[in-house]
């Protein structure tokens, strides 16, 4: 069967490669499901892999199916599977267990390992293909209304994950009840955290760097949340207007905006890094005042990757609270679809040049969206 690959450390190396046919044989004690993939969402990740700036193949192989952002219908499942059924839309999760404690528990994206599995980033194919199989424990139901955007559940997830993780951390307060929240970034994962945070209750300034009007700043604002851009107010500048922030939600992988937003997190607040850089790049920041507020502000910033089910499940929760209180809102992040994996070049291209995307996803197979 097809599937779009990439030769980890050759930049530009991404082709269509052959896999053999899975069965749900190929996972241990009858716990194997087998999935048809329809739609698989790309990002920067993928852009970035194909670049070789990182990612690893699996053992035996040379190549590495990308995609990690999987949505498909189950055709067959082991004897030992209950609960998923023939038919049922799906959605994988991407980390895989590796040995250390929390790995053991069921907190792979929590691993104090150095080598770490992730499905279509490193060590373990991914999902654009025509077919893929895996253990029930890490497939996770989608309703069927929900059929047309579950492509969207794996950033979803991270979202999820992220302001989950603020609120453990502030159960230390005995009584934490944010009430201004920040998003910096408006992409895919900044908009669906901006949601996420609007569910919650929460005043939302969504902070990006495009002057609207976008379709950016459209979404943001059509669930509530203030859009504001750089070009026009600094982060700095936005929380002393919209502040005081008590969750900061970083989603732009820029470290500037990051040591930024530190300076401008409210007291007992929290700053999530969800973004990744890539560079070597050295800024100059005010770190005395940085470590001083932080000391005397009881600040928190955190570091939060990846996400096990029950962030998945949870975004499943969110995202048909959306469907029901924001009709047809999540369905306008799909704005740039590549029909088939042949195309896969079609699908480097619009991450690399299309400037309006939000998500660009791949239509593998169509048909399962049809009934």
């Amino acid at each position: 069967m097809k599937a779009v690959a990439v030769f980890p450390g050759k930049p530009n190396s991404i082709h269509l490669a052959e896999l053999p046919m899975p069965s749900v044989n190929d996972v241990p004690d009858g716990r194997g499901v087998l999935v048809k993939v329809l739609r698989v969402g790309v990002d920067g990740t993928d852009k970035e892999i194909n670049a070789a700036e990182y990612g690893a193949a699996p053992d035996g192989y040379d190549f590495l199916v990308t995609g990690h952002e999987s949505f498909g219908q189950v055709v067959e499942v082991g004897p030992s599977v209950r609960g998923i059924a023939p038919g049922d839309y799906v959605v994988a999760t991407v980390r895989r267990p590796g040995s250390s404690l929390y790995d053991r528990i069921g907190m792979n994206d929590m691993t104090t390992d150095r080598t770490y599995f992730e499905r279509g980033i490193n060590l373990r194919h991914g999902y654009l293909t025509e077919y893929y199989v895996d253990d029930a424990e890490f497939i996770v139901k989608v309703p069927a209304g929900l059929k047309n955007v579950g492509v969207l559940l794996e950033p979803m997830s991270v979202a999820e994950k992220g302001i989950e993780q603020a609120y453990e951390i502030q159960r230390r307060l005995k009584v934490w009840r944010p009430e201004r929240a920040a998003v910096l970034g408006s992409g895919p994962l900044g908009l669906l955290a901006a949601l996420a945070l609007r569910l919650r209750g929460l005043e939302v300034t969504v902070i990006s760097r495009a002057e609207p009007p976008t379709l950016n700043s459209e979404l943001a604002e059509a669930i509530g949340a203030r859009y504001v851009s750089t070009l026009q107010t600094s982060v700095t500048q936005a929380a002393e207007q919209f502040g005081p922030l008590d969750l900061i939600f970083e989603a732009t992988g820029v470290s500037s905006v990051a040591f930024e937003a530190m300076g401008a997190l409210g007291r007992n607040g929290v700053l999530v890094l969800t973004g990744i850089s890539g560079g070597g790049k050295r800024i100059e920041i005010p770190g005395d005042d940085i470590m001083l507020d932080f000391v005397l502000g009881n600040k928190v910033v955190v570091g939060s990757v990846n996400a096990n089910r029950t962030y998945f499940e949870r975004g499943v929760y969110d995202m048909a609270l959306a469907a029901q209180q924001y009709p047809g809102w999540l369905e306008r992040f799909l704005t740039h679809p590549v029909k088939g994996l042949e195309n896969y070049a079609e699908m480097i291209r619009l991450l690399t040049e299309a400037k309006n995307a939000i998500k660009v996803f791949v239509e593998v197979n169509h048909d399962g969206l049809l009934g």
